[in-house]
């Protein structure tokens, strides 16, 4: 099965959400997710809903996280039948001058919608704790990722 169309339209759509981040445009923001999607930050606040997600990020976009920027790096992009991705990558906020290294690891869980757009369905963000994963590593080198051996 040839993805490479909807990999492009995937890829699209996690682009859209850093344009919609940089305009700390709550609402296009939130227009990229399912109406029932969640979404768990990297402290563990979990929302539900277009409207949660919406409404939060708005909070955020004047408080907390104004002025900033998004930045994201898609890892991987797995598709699961014809309606169904997961991707994964790195990401991580910032100010000023994007970082080289992204701290956040994040996961997307996407679905085509009968309207024929990709959406997110899922988000989950989890900081890595690179100190600790290194000290694992060492300790048991089993726990080491082939991707990284």
């Amino acid at each position: 099965m040839d993805t490479t169309a909807d990999e492009h339209e995937v890829s699209a759509v996690i682009a859209d959400l850093v344009e919609a981040w940089r305009r700390h445009d709550a609402d296009a923001y939130g227009e990229l997710f399912t109406a029932d999607a969640t979404y768990t930050t990297f402290v563990g606040t979990h929302y539900r809903g277009r409207r949660d997600i919406v409404e939060s990020h708005r909070t955020l976009f004047s408080t907390f996280l104004k002025g900033t920027r998004l930045a994201d790096e898609i890892v991987d992009i797995r598709f699961y039948g014809p309606d169904t991705a997961v991707v994964t990558g790195w990401g991580d906020t910032y100010k000023g001058k994007q970082p080289k290294k992204l701290v956040k690891a994040q996961t997307y869980t996407m679905v085509r919608e009968a309207d024929g757009r990709w959406r997110i369905a899922a988000f989950h963000n989890t900081k890595a704790r690179r100190l600790m994963e290194g000290i694992s590593f060492k300790v048991a080198p089993g726990l080491v990722p082939a991707a990284r051996r």
